[in-house]
């Protein structure tokens, strides 16, 4: 059974959008925001939170996921 997991969406007046993924660690968030983030445009900056380090079982390969997001570039 997977753990609840939750993603803030962040909007300022410019219209740039600021995306946080909670209650996930390592890169779960990055797979988890993947889609999205394709579907709202390029993404500017990335900021890692300390739960990204952290070790966690994930049914995607991390390298997948960063091979794949930079591709998209």
């Amino acid at each position: 059974m997977s753990q609840y997991q939750r993603i803030e969406y962040l909007i300022g007046k410019d219209g740039k959008i600021v995306e946080r993924a909670i209650d996930m660690s390592g890169s779960e968030c990055i797979a988890v925001t993947a889609e999205m983030e394709s579907s709202l445009g390029k993404v500017e900056t990335r900021e890692l939170l300390p739960s990204y380090y952290e070790y966690a079982e994930q049914s995607v390969d991390r390298h997948e996921i960063e091979q794949n997001q930079y591709e998209k570039s």
